[in-house]
């Protein structure tokens, strides 16, 4: 996907939070590359810019966040990706994520419940020079069929179950990443795809705002 070359003052923090990452564990080179070539200080509000960099959640408003980088890291190395797929997000936020994920496949559609945060995350895209990402004001939890299917799913709120909407606009072969919640925690599982049959792989115990939609939880788990 087309993006602009990046030239600021932040190359120094974000090299910093590479070697934060690539310590934790995470080794795919394109996903280093990504966060290190990927302006987190344009996602996130005034008030905590000076700390883009932490390898930390921030807060966005509307009762949602930015999430952890490291947490966005294991998640974008989980769906294995090449470069050549087409990748459905839920759960716009901020647009960091989305801005990942425009550098790591070919095309990227990206569903938000809120629009004033699907607002502000374009323009923040825009800011950043990424290009060619379609945004979509709509129920997450329903995916978004007119597009359908995606190589790669990726859900970043915490669903009571796996959407049988996101099942179903999965590729064979594709990968869908999806925190889901278990007893009081949640467990981050990866679900492939293969001869119309799932399987599920355990990426271990997160923390993350509720999935909202007719297949998630309903308004009341905001509160």
């Amino acid at each position: 996907m087309a993006t602009r070359h990046l030239r600021d003052s932040w190359g120094g923090y974000r090299a910093r939070l590479v070697e934060e990452l690539r310590d934790s564990g995470i080794n795919d080179l394109a996903v280093l590359e990504a966060f290190g070539e990927t302006p987190r200080h344009l996602f996130t509000p005034d008030a905590v810019k000076h700390r883009a960099y932490e390898n930390c959640p921030l807060p966005i408003g509307c009762g949602q966040t930015i999430s952890q980088p490291a947490v966005q890291a294991i998640y974008l190395q989980a769906l294995q990706l090449k470069g050549t797929e087409k990748a459905l997000e839920i759960g716009t936020g901020s647009g960091y994520q989305t801005a990942l994920l425009a550098r790591l496949a070919d095309s990227v559609v990206s569903v938000e419940r809120l629009p004033e945060l699907a607002e502000s995350a374009r323009k923040a895209l825009d800011d950043a020079g990424i290009l060619g990402i379609s945004i979509v004001v709509a129920d997450g939890t329903l995916g978004w069929r007119p597009l359908a299917p995606y190589d790669a799913i990726l859900v970043s709120a915490a669903s009571p179950g796996v959407p049988q909407p996101l099942l179903d606009q999965l590729t064979e072969g594709g990968r869908l990443v999806i925190p889901v919640s278990k007893g009081r925690g949640q467990e981050l599982l990866r679900i492939s795809r293969n001869k119309g049959e799932f399987t599920e792989d355990s990426l271990g115990n997160v923390r993350f705002v509720p999935l909202i939609g007719k297949y998630g939880y309903g308004p009341e788990a905001e509160d």
